[in-house]
């Protein structure tokens, strides 16, 4: 097996501004530019800020890239708008649960949201999926089960208030299913690497800000620091390093 390398975006809020346009395209551009190659970039959620038509249709457009482009919701976006938005679906409001299968790994994309609330949950029916999913996969390729909400507290208490909830049900489900290698998720708007159920737990960062640790004497949604991503590197081992790149001085 050859390495998987996965570029991990998420927390964009676009909102047709001027900074968050800029601050999107540098991530994009960035990854447009590499020489190569990924095999997938993961946006894990809030992509649009106002869950608007012409949110998700820029979107789109910066989602042009020479590489598969995954995409899940986070608590800003909503369901139906981002179904046609982005998947090109009909715009219904059931939950957003998907299986994408590459060469080298196979992802599966959870809605975390709760409709009107900024807190996240894997419903009932989203873990039963999950486990039938991994069930029906067996262990033949390694999997990556995506969500926006981190399923801990990450010491930051700005986000931890609004995280996912009820995980003891989460990881019961993971306790059956080895080939699990990494959860990635988002929301937080900061870098942050810890395990959950025995595996990693690995945060991206967020494009539109960032959200210091309480310790660091910086406003609570610092707009200052520039936009990053995290590169998450599979070998062939099933080994898995994430690197974090934040990028220059985009405010």
């Amino acid at each position: 097996m050859t390495d998987v390398v996965i570029a991990h975006v998420s927390d964009l809020h676009l909102d047709l501004s001027e900074r968050a346009t800029r601050r999107a395209l540098a991530v994009m551009n960035h990854l447009r530019d590499m020489p190569g190659p990924v095999d997938a970039v993961l946006v894990s959620g809030d992509i649009a800020d106002h869950a608007t038509a012409d949110e998700y249709a820029q979107a789109r457009e910066l989602f042009e890239l020479p590489y598969p482009v995954l995409v899940l919701p986070g608590n800003h976006d909503r369901r139906g708008p981002f179904r046609a938005g982005l998947l090109g679906a009909a715009p219904d409001d059931g939950e957003l649960n998907r299986l994408v299968r590459l060469p080298g790994a196979v992802f599966l994309l959870c809605d975390s949201t709760v409709p009107g609330s900024d807190e996240g949950l894997l419903s009932d029916p989203t873990l039963r999926w999950l486990d039938e999913t991994l069930a029906a996969e067996g262990g033949e390729l390694p999997v990556f089960v995506c969500f926006h909400h981190p399923p801990v507290d990450l010491h930051t208490p700005h986000v931890d208030r609004v995280r996912q909830f009820g995980e003891e049900r989460l990881a019961a489900v993971l306790e059956r299913h080895p080939q699990v290698v990494a959860l990635l998720c988002g929301h937080a708007h900061a870098a942050a690497a810890t395990t959950f159920a025995g595996r990693p737990l690995l945060v991206a960062p967020g494009v539109i800000s960032t959200v210091p640790l309480p310790f660091e004497g910086r406003p609570a949604v610092d707009q200052e620091l520039p936009p990053a991503l995290a590169f998450h590197v599979l070998d062939g081992r099933r080994r898995l390093v994430t690197h974090y790149r934040a990028l220059g001085s985009v405010t």
